[in-house]
C-alpha cells in the first residue's frame, strides 16, 4: 500500500484521514483532494481538510451513501503550482476517483485549466478555496464554486471604505493570479466611484518578504489598505506597518485565518483589521448548518477550533455529498457533474447553494467582519 502523506511530518495524525493511493473497493467513493499542508498556507490547508473530513466521517457513520463509504484521499502540494498540476494528473489517472474537492490557490487551479488537466480528467472540482475571477469567467464546466469571487469581496470592502469617507486606498497583494485578481477588483470598485489607487505594492508568492511593500504603502499616506494576501505575509505586513507607525484602516480578503494573524503579528497590531467573508458567521448557532458544523467538529476533530476556513469546506462537503447521493449507486465522474448541475437551490441548512448547466457560482454571500479587542471576530 502506498501512503500519500507522512502525517507525522505534517503534525496531522490527529485528523485520522484515510489516505491511501490505490485499490478502492466497490464499497468506497473516493474523493481526491490536493491541499497545501506545508509551506506558507499550511495552517489553511489543514483547516480545509478538517472541514471536509468531519462531514464525510458523519456520513460514513450513518452507513455512507448507497452502501458505499466515502474515502477522502489527500496529497500535499505545498501551495506550489507545478506540484498541484502533477498531483492532480496522478489523482485523475485513478479511475476510482469520482470527484475532486477543496483545492487551494487561484494560480494553482488556473494552471489546471490552462494545461487542460480538468478537461482530460472530466471530474468535478467542488469548493476550491479561491475567489479568482479567471476561474469563473469565462465559464468552465468543471469547477463548482461555493464562494463568491474576489471581485465581489473587493467591491464590498471598497463600499465600506468609501462610505466611511476614505478616498486614499492602497493595495498590498501577492504577485500572482490570486493577488492580481484581487487588485483588479479593488481598482474596478474604486473606478466606479471615480477614484484611483493611492498605491499598489506586491510581494513574491510563497514568501513573507513584504518590507518593500510596507515602505511603498507607508509613503503613500493611504487612509485604508486592502491586503490580497495569505496568512504569513499578511501578518508580516500588519506587524511591520503598524510598528513603523502606520495608522491606516486595514482590510484583508477572506482567505486569512484571524487566529493565525493574531498569533504571528500580535493582537495589538491585528486589532481592528477588517476581513471580508464569503460564508456566514460560524461562531454563532443561528443557522442549522452552523450548529451541525460545530457539533461534528467537536465530535470528529475535538482538537480543532471553529473557523471560517473549515466551515466553508464543511459547506462544500455537504454540496458534494448531495451530488454523490443524487448520482446514485456506482456514480461516475460524469454523473456527479450532472448531479451538481441539477442542484439549482440546495439548502445546506440555512445557506442555499445553486448551480445549473450554465452556472457554477453557488453563492453570492459576502460581508465584512472585524478582529475585536480579544482577538475574536466581530460582525
Amino acid at each position: 500500500m502506498k501512503t500519500f502523506i507522512n502525517w507525522s511530518r505534517f503534525a496531522l495524525a490527529a485528523l485520522a484521514l484515510c489516505v491511501t493511493a490505490s485499490g478502492a473497493t466497490a464499497a468506497e467513493l473516493v474523493i481526491g483532494q490536493v491541499a497545501p499542508l506545508s509551506g506558507v498556507l499550511a495552517s489553511t490547508g489543514k483547516q480545509m481538510v478538517v472541514g471536509g473530513k468531519i462531514y464525510f466521517d458523519h456520513i460514513n457513520a450513518q452507513g455512507g451513501l448507497h452502501g458505499a463509504l466515502i474515502r477522502q484521499d489527500v496529497v500535499d502540494d505545498g501551495y506550489k503550482v507545478a506540484d498541484t498540476v502533477r498531483l492532480t494528473r496522478e489523482m485523475l489517472a485513478r479511475p476510482e476517483v469520482v470527484a475532486l474537492f477543496g483545492f487551494a490557490g487561484t494560480a494553482n487551479v488556473t494552471q489546471l485549466l490552462t494545461d487542460g488537466v480538468l478537461d482530460v480528467g472530466g471530474a468535478a472540482l467542488v469548493a476550491p478555496y479561491t475567489g479568482g475571477e479567471s476561474l469563473r469567467n469565462p465559464f468552465n464546466p468543471w469547477i463548482f464554486h461555493v464562494r463568491v469571487g474576489y471581485a465581489a469581496e473587493a467591491e464590498h470592502m471598497v463600499q465600506q471604505v468609501t462610505t466611511l469617507g476614505m478616498k486614499r486606498v492602497a493595495v498590498m497583494y501577492q504577485d500572482d493570479g490570486f493577488g492580481k485578481a484581487g487588485l483588479l477588483g479593488v481598482e474596478n470598485a474604486l473606478a466606479k466611484r471615480g477614484l484611483k489607487l493611492a498605491a499598489a505594492a506586491g510581494y513574491e508568492r510563497n514568501t513573507d518578504k513584504v518590507e518593500e511593500a510596507v515602505r511603498q504603502i507607508k509613503a503613500s499616506d493611504a487612509q485604508a489598505i486592502i491586503m490580497i494576501s495569505v496568512n504569513k505575509p499578511s501578518a508580516a505586513f500588519v506587524k511591520q506597518y503598524r510598528e513603523s507607525g502606520g495608522g491606516a484602516q486595514l482590510y484583508n480578503i477572506s482567505v486569512v485565518d484571524p487566529a493565525e494573524l493574531v498569533k504571528l503579528a500580535g493582537l495589538k497590531n491585528v486589532h481592528g483589521l477588517g476581513i471580508s467573508q464569503v460564508v456566514p458567521y460560524p461562531f454563532s448557532t443561528s443557522l442549522p448548518v452552523v450548529r451541525q458544523y460545530q457539533e461534528l467538529l467537536k465530535k470528529y476533530a475535538p482538537a480543532e477550533v471553529v473557523n471560517y476556513t473549515s466551515f466553508e469546506e464543511f459547506v462544500g462537503a455537504k454540496v458534494l455529498v448531495e451530488a454523490l447521493r443524487r448520482a446514485g449507486p456506482n456514480p461516475t465522474r460524469a454523473k456527479v457533474v450532472k448531479a451538481l448541475e441539477s442542484m439549482n437551490s440546495f439548502d445546506t441548512g440555512g445557506i442555499t447553494v445553486g448551480y445549473s448547466p450554465s452556472n457554477r457560482i453557488g453563492s453570492r454571500f459576502v460581508e465584512v467582519t472585524v478582529v475585536g479587542s480579544t482577538g475574536k471576530l466581530l460582525k
